[in-house]
């Protein structure tokens, strides 16, 4: 009994050591950083977005109609990327991640959509690129809002 509490409590340990080692270094997304005052990235981004977002999202980032209603088939339409979506709700690495990786990915489960993963189709670089295209359409006051939730969820040492 003695033992089992030792590999127990050995176990647990490496566990929380494990989740604070994970916490508290730097990951890949905390480097993401949008760049929407950048003119050369915001240019770079919105050639991007008009080539592989604007079919879905919208030349003028307005979405697709009616986007907070389901589908037949179940899936939502492609939410605006201006001011009225939630896309200013989301830190950049989540924004990154979305995009790279795919709703389906991030959110996991049986959670299905129309959006694909670009990763293999896009570099980090382009990614960025398009989504400081998006940020940089946003009023000053919604852009502030969005620094804010970066700074919220900032990691402690990134």
């Amino acid at each position: 009994m003695r033992r089992l509490k030792v590999v127990v409590t050995g176990a647990v340990c490496v566990a929380v050591l494990g989740a604070g080692v994970w916490f508290w270094m730097p990951s890949a997304e905390a480097d993401i950083r949008l760049r929407p005052n950048d003119p050369e990235v915001v240019a770079h981004g919105q050639k991007i977005y008009m080539a592989q977002c604007a079919s879905c999202h919208g030349p003028g980032l307005g979405g697709q109609a009616n986007w907070r209603e389901r589908l037949p088939n179940g899936r939502l339409p492609a939410p605006p990327h201006d001011k009225s979506g939630h896309t200013w709700h989301h830190p950049d690495a989540q924004l990154f991640d979305l995009t790279k990786r795919g709703p389906a990915a991030v959110v996991g489960g049986s959670y299905e959509s129309d959006m694909p993963a670009y990763a293999g189709i896009l570099s980090d670089e382009d990614i960025v690129a398009v989504l400081s295209f998006i940020k940089s359409t946003w009023p000053g006051k919604t852009q502030r809002r969005h620094d804010d939730i970066n700074m919220r969820t900032k990691k402690p040492g990134n």
